[in-house]
């Protein structure tokens, strides 16, 4: 079975399994996604979820972070990883948003990418789920499933990412970014499946007997 024919039987599975995907990180608006995204790095969705429920009720804008200062950003997301260096990227990050662009979140992966705190994945989470524009957002879980899939060899999050762009049609990658990460969560755990359990897993692999080994990222 070549790397084509594995992505289609995989494609069929997680339609099987989710044929609907909804976003795992509550928002308000474009602008608290993005701020979701970004908290949710090192930290999971339901955490993350948990922190944002009283926060978004009262500040939902840039100029409201703005106003609440870096400190009491802190104060507010303190449960969450690395809470200091979070709290200044929002707080930045909102500041720029209302000096360079009115108080919107910008349509495009360069400017996005210029914003204080947002890398490619998370411009890409933003274009995909806020904007509807397919894009194909990779972290650390999808590049260790990809690998497991026989998707890619890619030493980086970077090749992983091309590889799966080229492999499915680009109207599929926002869908099936969120059904690998649902997939991956619930069948095809890091230390559980090891590349040898999981439905995917033994249907792309039908004969392999030792878990296999990651490239990390």
């Amino acid at each position: 079975m070549n790397e084509k024919e594995r992505a289609k039987k995989i494609h069929k599975i997680l339609n099987k399994i989710y044929p609907t995907t909804p976003i795992p990180l509550d928002h308000r608006n474009k602008f608290t996604l993005l701020t979701s995204v970004l908290l949710s790095a090192q930290c999971s969705d339901l955490n993350v979820n948990n922190v944002t429920r009283s926060i978004y009720s009262k500040y939902y804008k840039p100029e409201h972070f703005v106003k609440l200062g870096r400190k009491k950003i802190e104060r507010l997301i303190k449960s969450i990883g690395i809470f200091r260096i979070k709290a200044k990227s929002i707080y930045l990050m909102s500041k720029q948003l209302l000096e360079n662009h009115g108080g919107k979140v910008p349509k495009s992966f360069e400017e996005l990418e210029k914003l204080p705190g947002v890398g490619h994945k998370t411009a890409s989470v933003v274009m995909s789920q806020g904007f509807g524009i397919p894009a194909f957002a990779v972290d650390t879980h999808i590049h260790r499933l990809a690998q497991r899939w026989g998707l890619t060899n890619g030493k980086n999050v970077i090749q992983t990412e091309k590889d799966l762009k080229r492999l499915f049609p680009k109207k599929t990658w926002s869908k099936l970014h969120l059904q690998i990460i649902y997939y991956g969560r619930e069948f095809c755990k890091a230390r559980e499946c090891y590349g040898l359990t999981c439905k995917i897993c033994m249907t792309c692999y039908p004969n392999r007997r030792n878990p296999i080994k990651i490239k990390k990222a």
